[in-house]
């Protein structure tokens, strides 16, 4: 999700700026999945996403929230995950590939690599614990995928690849394992099902009050910072954000004051929380 591009400094100042930030140095980049020869990749609407599937399924509840102690303790399920992101680096990305398969790819490339960044790292209470602001290990920058013979950062999936897609309900459909990201989807994004599946994941979040509330009384919405981060993606002007997101909110009141042309619209607190299972059971 939102996360810009940190500024990097010296190996001088490592050492002030941890003690003043409180951040740790820990981790180191790393790439995942294969090297694949031009002549062994496969069109993109050949990628088999069961796998992933099979773990979202085994792992994920309907609220999105992750089961990652048992992930984390099961050495199958982890080579499961390998396997699944060995299998993206197969894909190729020809002219007659469909967008829908790019775009389901991609977004279980994005939510598949964040997973397995988050269990390499666990126990841990949040992302932004390896998320480092100055100097260090960068989850969304140094942990990487290999696909068509390329290493992918999640930001590079997210900046440059999905949101230029020009569908902006990628943005309630990838996770960076946080609260207060949209749900993680407890199935695996596929090109026959992908309109469904991000309709549902979308109204999934504006039903969410922690997401989305609305005043009709004061003529008011509150919305996830999601829609301020990526405002654009949504439309050009406030009328036209808002219109975009109207079909997917909860009830007819919230819809009606969304395209009113008068509304006041305030943004939430994000909750960078891991969706971590766990949580609910301390």
């Amino acid at each position: 999700m939102f996360h810009g591009r940190w500024l990097r400094v010296s190996v001088a100042a490592m050492a002030v700026a941890l003690s003043c930030a409180g951040e740790s140095a820990a981790g180191s980049e790393a790439t995942v999945g294969l090297d694949v020869p031009r002549e062994k990749r496969v069109p993109v609407d050949q990628i088999d996403h069961s796998g992933w599937d099979r773990l979202l399924k085994k792992f994920v509840d309907v609220g999105g929230m992750v089961e990652y102690t048992g992930w984390k303790a099961s050495r199958a399920d982890r080579q499961a995950l390998n396997r699944y992101l060995n299998r993206l680096s197969h894909a190729s990305f020809p002219r007659s590939s469909s967008r829908q398969a790019a775009l389901a790819f991609w977004i279980n490339a994005y939510n598949a690599l964040t997973v397995e960044g988050i269990l390499r790292e666990y126990p841990t209470s949040s992302i932004r614990n390896h998320t480092a602001k100055l100097f260090g290990y960068n989850l969304w920058e140094d942990f990487r995928l290999l696909v068509g013979g390329r290493p992918y950062s999640l930001e590079e999936i997210e900046h440059e690849i999905l949101r230029k897609m020009g569908e902006p309900r990628i943005h309630f459909a990838i996770v960076c394992a946080s609260i207060g990201c949209p749900r993680l989807l407890n199935e695996a994004y596929t090109a026959v099902k992908l309109d469904q599946q991000l309709t549902a994941n979308t109204r999934a979040f504006f039903a969410d009050p922690d997401k989305f509330r609305h005043d009709a009384a004061r003529r008011t919405i509150t919305v996830s910072p999601i829609l301020d981060w990526f405002a654009e993606d949504f439309g050009a002007d406030q009328a036209k954000q808002l219109r975009t997101i109207a079909p997917y909110l909860p009830d007819d009141d919230a819809r009606q004051l969304a395209t009113s042309g008068t509304v006041q619209v305030r943004h939430l607190d994000y909750d960078w929380g891991l969706n971590d299972q766990s949580r609910g059971r301390r």
